[in-house]
């Protein structure tokens, strides 16, 4: 499975912003895709994911709100709407993709990652 990014972009403090993640390859194996982001100094954290088969969707508290998640199963594409972005938003933004039907946080339970694109919030 191969995922790619697209989207991101430098705005100010208040702006909305779409990420899309294009998933190829073995999609039938990915049962729920997602987001995580590492802001400089930190560590990779969960934002949202979304289960294909059904639409369930999960998000961190911290956007809970402010960004929706949904999915387009026919092109294998997620998107993460981001509205109201505040600069604690700036971050790399990472499309991930996982096998299992369960729903998880860690990072290391998500077996394909695609390439990071970057979110720049300024104040």
């Amino acid at each position: 499975v191969q995922l790619q990014a697209s989207g991101g972009g430098l705005v100010q403090a208040g702006d909305s912003l779409s990420l899309s993640c294009a998933a190829s390859g073995r999609t039938f194996t990915i049962h729920h895709m997602g987001w995580f982001r590492q802001a400089p100094g930190k560590e990779r954290e969960f934002v949202a994911s979304i289960r294909l088969s059904g639409g369930d969707t999960y998000y961190t508290d911290s956007v809970k709100g402010r960004f929706t998640i949904s999915r387009d199963n026919a092109k294998s594409t997620v998107y993460l709407q981001m509205n109201s972005l505040k600069p604690e938003d700036t971050a790399v933004y990472y499309c991930v993709a996982r096998t299992s039907v369960i729903f998880t946080t860690h990072a290391a339970r998500y077996q394909h990652w695609g390439q990071g694109t970057q979110v720049t919030v300024s104040s």
